[in-house]
């Protein structure tokens, strides 16, 4: 009996050469692994190379009900050692610009009904991520991907990840030109770059049409690309804009100018060089400071233009570069029908309220984007399948992902609105306050990533729920406002560009550890993220929907005609707008209300059996807090001085915060420690990084080197960015000694239990 034929097989020719020889190399690396002749550390990097991830498991309840997945393997695969690889986990599908045909939808609609839990979750990045995976299933996966145009190389590790593009391009109204072209064509030549292979960390490219809207977000990018176009010679020319150093993460850094102008033809040689300065003096080391907004802060912006035009000089003359340029009309779209205005007929049920918020007037006439609101960026494989069916009935396969975690399927004639949405009401994808404050974006969180402390997607669900019941009673200004969510301070929801943002911390009260959420406000959307946040303080996730019911309550009663949310925040004060959320940080006693011991979407309770026990640690709880207190105070006054616009005293006492926290901790086992920084800094070093006790297994030792680096340098006059920088690094500091002291308490108590 002959065997069945293979995927390999199957799709034969229809693999292209360069994506089926990189899953060859992976299918024989997966071996290798199983037969323990690739180490651990290297393979990890090679599957993230191929957008594998590992994935959280803690057999609870996700946010939306459904069980997580229970592992189950036969024997077989359990045996000999470092198998911990065999566990399903995430992998993540690169969508240049976020722009998908039907034919890759139906595709990857059968992928999740085969290989994963039957849902795609659409990033913030226009990827779409598989969860529940194994690994073994991770070849086909990327053969039946390769064969309808997608791959997952370099959606993951320390490469250039999935160029993003504003979803408008083409079809917006303020936009200078369509980049999309521009963005395929860079995102083609660096896959697989030989120069873009050596990097310490990630770097992630966007292109926008225009300055002041936010979808192309080019000043958290590395780079970043705004078109414009200039007249030269008398002959008007295609450019960009061109910024470099930007990035969110822990510690976010504004993009900074690298040109005014860069022609068409400088786009994919620049960014070439830029990849090769970064590989070759990026920090390699230390991850926590291998991006590259790092090594820009480190050399300066001009230093580093330099070394970049040098490098640019000395690179050896590739066709690419400029090829493409002869095929940028291969991505111009064109209408399936004609472009007609609506023509009087009835409207069914709830349309208006969909229509006034999911629908933008495209600028070719008659012809408009309508947006599928896809709540936490998730729809079903049948969903998926269902709307590339409507795609071929409206649309000539223009359908494109958003940063919003949203699906636009461009150019409906808008005389097709009605039963559009129709047909999307019948599939449960009508829902409408798309791109409004209802339209929470959020990471995984909890849900399934590793490093989530919160339940980011928990918060999100029950904040979109609250406000979609009452969304027609808000406030216009208030509607339009962007909520963002993090499960941790890494920024993966980008609660740093959010008009409200929030990531997931924790806090140790009354022994038990109860979720919380940093409060981030300052951050601005619009603009390309032309700011942002700032932390405000710590609140018990239960409080979290009264933080915003209050903001956003004070905001309608007391700003000054058309003040932005931002601009209120700014005039009112942050010492004003944290005395209205100080009650709201306040935990009660668990038998006073328990659920604030559990997290949004958990059904699950904090264990309660360890209370009022460990009496040793018991005197020394109330003052490691009240010393971490005292500096979550000092940072707070950090952040007034730079609100004031002095850099020099923010600096100076977002340091004076991180000795304060430190201090904290020291004391703890030394009573005596004084108050000089260097002694201070000296017995932490000497307590807690050498002997690993304040290496959480999440951060590792960065934020004490953020410590380390603020007591060795010596800046005399810091700008706006480096106060910014120190605050931010300070909070960070600070949650990281929260998060030894928790440790070192819960160490104390286990020990009393276990000698009482």
């Amino acid at each position: 009996m002959s065997e069945a034929p293979t995927w390999k097989d199957q799709l034969g020719d229809r693999i292209p050469e360069d994506f089926g020889r990189e899953i060859d190399i992976f299918e024989t690396e997966i071996e290798l692994r199983k037969q323990d002749k690739i180490d651990e550390v290297l393979f990890a990097e090679t599957r993230l190379r191929r957008g594998v991830y590992g994935q959280r498991y803690d057999n609870g309840q996700r946010f939306d009900g459904r069980q997580t997945q229970q592992l189950d393997y036969p024997e077989q695969k359990t045996k000999g050692p470092n198998t911990a690889w065999h566990a399903p986990g995430m992998v993540r599908i690169k969508v240049p610009f976020g722009g998908l045909d039907t034919t890759q939808m139906e595709t990857l609609a059968d992928l999740a009904e085969e290989y994963s839990d039957e849902i795609l979750h659409v990033t913030t990045r226009q990827d779409i991520q598989l969860h529940y995976v194994h690994i073994e299933d991770t070849i086909d996966l990327q053969r039946r991907l390769a064969a309808v145009g997608i791959t997952t190389r370099e959606a993951c590790g320390n490469s250039v990840r999935n160029v993003t593009a504003c979803p408008l391009a083409g079809v917006c109204n303020t936009e200078t030109f369509d980049v999309t072209p521009y963005s395929r064509a860079l995102s083609r030549f660096l896959l697989g770059h030989p120069d873009a292979q050596d990097f310490g960390r990630k770097v992630k490219i966007a292109f926008s049409g225009c300055r002041d809207e936010a979808c192309g977000l080019v000043n958290m990018h590395d780079i970043g690309a705004i078109g414009l176009t200039r007249v030269i010679d008398g002959e008007t020319k295609r450019g960009f804009e061109f910024y470099v150093g930007g990035g969110l993460g822990a510690v976010p850094h504004q993009a900074k100018l690298f040109d005014e102008f860069i022609s068409e033809e400088e786009l994919l040689p620049l960014s070439q060089a830029i990849g090769r300065v970064f590989a070759r003096l990026g920090e390699k080391k230390n991850r926590a400071r291998a991006r590259l907004k790092f090594l820009i802060a480190k050399i300066g912006i001009e230093e580093f233009k330099r070394l970049v035009l040098e490098e640019r000089a000395s690179l050896p003359h590739d066709d690419r570069w400029t090829s493409y340029l002869e095929g940028l009309s291969d991505t111009d779209e064109e209408p399936l029908k004609p472009g007609q205005s609506l023509n009087g007929v009835e409207l069914p049920a709830g349309f208006d309220d969909w229509y006034s918020t999911n629908v933008y007037q495209q600028r070719q006439p008659g012809h408009v984007v309508a947006t599928v609101y896809l709540p936490l960026g998730d729809l079903t494989a049948q969903q998926m399948r269902d709307l590339a069916a409507l795609s071929r009935k409206y649309l000539k396969d223009t359908i494109r992902m958003t940063v919003e975690q949203n699906i636009v399927l461009r150019w409906v004639s808008e005389a097709d609105l009605p039963a559009l949405y129709t047909d999307l009401t019948a599939i449960g994808l009508n829902g409408s306050a798309a791109n409004t404050i209802v339209d929470v974006t959020s990471c995984p969180g909890t849900d399934t990533c590793k490093l989530g402390i919160a339940s980011s997607r928990g918060l999100a669900g029950e904040l979109r729920r609250r406000l979609g019941e009452r969304f027609h009673s808000l406030d216009a200004a208030v509607q339009g406002m962007r909520i963002k969510v993090s499960g941790c301070f890494n920024s993966c929801g980008q609660h740093h560009v959010a008009d409200i943002g929030f990531y997931g911390i924790s806090r140790k009260i009354n022994g038990v550890t109860v979720p919380h959420f940093q409060v981030i406000l300052g951050g601005k959307w619009k603009g390309n993220a032309e700011s942002f946040g700032l932390g405000m303080a710590a609140v018990p996730s239960k409080n979290i929907p009264l933080v915003v019911d209050r903001l956003t309550e004070r905001y309608v009663c007391d700003r000054q005609g058309e003040e932005s949310f931002q601009d209120f925040i700014s005039r009112v004060g942050k010492r004003e707008v944290k005395s209205m959320l100080e009650d709201l940080m306040q935990v009660p006693a668990y038998e006073e209300d328990p659920s604030f011991y559990r997290d949004w979407g958990d059904t699950r309770e904090f264990t309660t059996d360890d209370l009022g026990k460990g009496e040793c640690a018991g005197e020394v709880v109330p003052l490691a807090q009240f010393g971490l207190t005292a500096a979550e105070r000092e940072v707070f006054e950090a952040q007034i001085l730079l609100d004031e616009g002095d850099f020099r005293d923010a600096y100076a006492t977002a340091f004076e915060a991180m000795v304060a926290a430190a201090r904290a901790l020291v004391r703890m086992e030394f009573l005596d420690v004084g108050d000089d920084a260097d002694e201070v800094i000296a017995e932490f070093k000497t307590r807690f990084v050498d002997t690993e006790l304040f290496l959480d297994p999440f951060a590792k030792d960065k934020f004490a080197r953020y410590l380390f680096r603020m007591q060795d340098e010596t800046l005399d006059n810091p700008t706006r960015d480096d106060a910014h920088r120190a605050i931010e690094e300070c909070q960070l500091f600070i949650e990281g000694a929260f998060a030894c002291y928790n440790r070192v308490s819960d160490a104390a108590e286990a020990q009393a239990s276990a000698t009482a």
